[in-house]
């Protein structure tokens, strides 16, 4: 198995997780345009993803998923109150009169027959269905057309599948386990990833307020876990966010510190993973290093867990990719 953490931070978030035969992406925080820039830049084939996974709505997890999963016709997995809370946020809130309402319907139709174009990419039914700006862009940027497209529609995926968090499915030779995580979101979670022919299991557990039962239950046996360490205490609480943001990322459906952090990993971590990744770094309220040394001395202080590697993912370039 392999995870690739393209990017991870409070800008934007998205990891590959690879299996023998299958390949998903969680979370698609970044434009479709850097999204591939990452996948290039880290040697992963946007064509091979069978499917997006989606943690939670805020759009530093889901900035360009309704047009990276459209270029790549593949399925985005929410659960149902997850994809709900999306559609509502991408879906403009206006008042209208009833004319206004008879030409919203028109313009509806207009652009899902424009979507059919672009995924035919034929600029003659494009023409056909009143929408040459359409063709023109087909021929000058696909990505570009996506994008026109997607304002007009946009919330339209090619297929989505639910799930629901504490029941595990699969993606083809790979069992997806979801778990509730403690964020002000509307269904939030992480991922445990098994593939059926290895015996290797990789976790994703980021935004998170603090370290609930469940979420400690569900990192037991990781062999790759990429874990929130967001941010300093002292430098939140002296930075520059106003209070009502402090108080937000303090609180139980936060962000979870380099403090707690460090004590799940000295308290109720069970050893097992190779690689502990931390994410999610803040870039105003935390410094790599801090997060690092305070992951560390954790670790030191468990003699068992010195063969535990800690890496830390980056906001602005992929980490390398972690093979098992």
């Amino acid at each position: 198995m392999r995870m690739t953490v393209l990017a991870s931070g409070s800008k934007g978030n998205s990891t590959v997780i690879a299996s023998a035969e299958t390949r998903v992406l969680v979370d698609a925080g970044l434009s479709c345009r850097e999204l591939l820039k990452r996948m290039k830049m880290a040697n992963e084939d946007p064509a091979a993803l069978d499917a997006i996974l989606i943690t939670h709505e805020h759009v530093d997890h889901v900035a360009g998923l309704s047009v990276l999963a459209r270029r790549l016709r593949i399925p985005v997995y929410f659960s149902e109150p997850t994809h709900r809370a999306w559609v509502r946020q991408m879906t403009p809130r206006t008042t209208m009169s009833y004319a206004q309402w008879l030409h919203h319907v028109q313009k509806e139709k207009e652009a899902r027959a424009a979507l059919d174009a672009v995924e035919t990419a034929d600029p003659e039914m494009c023409e056909k269905s009143g929408s040459i700006q359409i063709a023109a862009a087909i021929a000058e940027d696909e990505e570009d057309a996506l994008e026109a497209v997607a304002k007009r529609d946009p919330a339209s995926l090619p297929a989505v599948e639910y799930f629901q968090p504490g029941t595990s499915f699969c993606i083809g030779d790979l069992t997806i386990a979801p778990f509730t995580t403690p964020h002000d979101a509307a269904d939030p979670c992480g991922f445990v990833f098994e593939s059926a022919t290895e015996s290797i299991r990789m976790a994703i557990a980021t935004d998170l307020g603090y370290m609930p039962p469940n979420v400690r239950s569900a990192l037991q046996r990781i062999d790759v876990l990429l874990l929130e360490s967001n941010h300093d205490l002292e430098m939140l609480k002296d930075g520059p966010y106003p209070w009502a943001v402090k108080q937000r990322v303090l609180s139980r459906v936060g962000h979870l510190s380099n403090d707690a952090t460090a004590e799940f990993l000295a308290r109720d971590y069970d050893g097992n993973a190779t690689y502990i990744i931390l994410g999610h770094l803040s870039e105003t309220n935390n410094v790599p290093e801090l997060a690092l040394l305070s992951a560390e001395e954790a670790i030191r202080e468990r003699g068992k867990l010195l063969g535990n590697r800690v890496l830390l993912a980056h906001q602005s370039e992929p980490l390398a990719a972690i093979s098992l």
